[in-house]
């Protein structure tokens, strides 16, 4: 449903002033077509089909066209290109991905929303409506007829992250340029030491460069959110660590559990005691007392290693990581491909 509002080279570029005022929705209705969704034809469809936004959905609909037509200029999608929504709601930004030539996959969950979304990509014979759980979807069975899949999407606010963590992980998708709440963007983006820096931004991080385009206002969407969304792209790479996610994050997440304690506390957390914590803390070179949000991806990369290594983590993931360290012990440790 519409909605409003990394590795090492992660970005965030100030929105101009006229870029804000950009887009904004005229009052009047028209029907999609040439013009777009408007404010009034989005209300006027939701009408006729008895529809009322759900809060619990993080429903707001998309209610500018020119606003539409700009991220399809942004997303630089054309002729030909295969297109993931997820979230296509009323159809606005399916209407202008559409218009572009794109082949398009909106992926809906609210049944209700169903008829009006076919009625207004009827004129599309390159749309193909997918009533589906984002979150429950297999991308790559969906996503397998060809490669070079894109992802343009208006995100609905409750599951914008798992959202993006997931098709991350599995989706043969080559770049998202997605709209989410701004809160939410900022965590996508941050780097150590900003604020929303945690284990989300250390997730993105591992798989993708992100960069923060432009902030979206409210009143763009119907009903009008209380926040201000932001424009994000995603750009997917291998991963920036040469560190398995699985051990990897389960060191960030204990870490960031109480995010102002000290990465000391974290693993003692993890079982080790107080002296033994230090030591493996000074061996990758990360204070004991600093906080979780100081530490860098390639700085939770080294200590994962490390404790791997040490068979702290337990099971099969330490047996292999102790049997790298031996093998690498002349290079001195595994080597990152970028810190953040």
């Amino acid at each position: 449903m519409d909605r409003s509002a990394g590795g090492s080279s992660t970005s965030r570029r100030r929105p101009s002033r006229r870029s804000r005022r950009s887009g904004r929705a005229s009052p009047g209705s028209g029907s999609p077509g040439e013009t777009g969704l408007g404010l009034g034809a989005v209300r006027e469809l939701a009408r006729r089909h008895g529809i009322r936004p759900r809060r619990s959905l993080g429903q707001h609909f998309l209610a500018d066209p020119n606003l539409a037509r700009a991220i399809v200029a942004e997303a630089g999608v054309g002729p030909g290109d295969r297109v993931v929504e997820v979230g296509a709601g009323l159809g606005s930004l399916t209407v202008a991905l559409a218009s572009a030539g794109a082949e398009v996959l909106a992926v809906e969950l609210d049944r209700r929303l169903l008829p009006a979304l076919r009625e207004v990509v009827a004129p599309y014979p390159g749309v193909r409506v997918l009533e589906a759980d984002a979150l429950r979807l297999d991308w790559a069975r969906e996503l397998r007829d060809g490669g070079g899949w894109r992802m343009v999407s208006n995100l609905p606010y409750n599951v914008a992250v798992p959202v993006l963590l997931g098709m991350l992980e599995r989706a043969p998708v080559v770049d998202y340029l997605v709209m989410v709440q701004r809160e939410v963007g900022e965590r996508l983006a941050a780097r150590p030491g900003e604020e929303g820096y945690g284990a989300v931004s250390l997730r993105v991080a591992y798989r993708a460069d992100v960069e923060v385009l432009r902030r979206v206002p409210p009143d763009v969407f119907w009903p009008r959110p209380a926040v201000e969304s932001v424009l994000v792209r995603l750009t997917p790479r291998p991963p920036a660590v040469a560190v398995e996610p699985g051990p990897l994050f389960r060191v960030v997440d204990v870490a960031f559990a109480e995010r102002r304690k000290t990465m000391r506390n974290a693993l003692r957390r993890l079982g080790l005691p107080a002296a033994l914590a230090d030591e493996v803390l000074g061996r990758v070179g990360i204070p004991a007392r600093a906080r979780p949000e100081e530490v860098g991806l390639e700085g939770f990369a080294r200590l994962t290693e490390e404790l791997l290594a040490r068979g702290a983590l337990g099971g099969e993931a330490s047996t292999r990581a102790r049997r790298a360290a031996t093998d690498r012990s002349a290079s001195g440790g595994a080597v990152a491909r970028g810190e953040r």
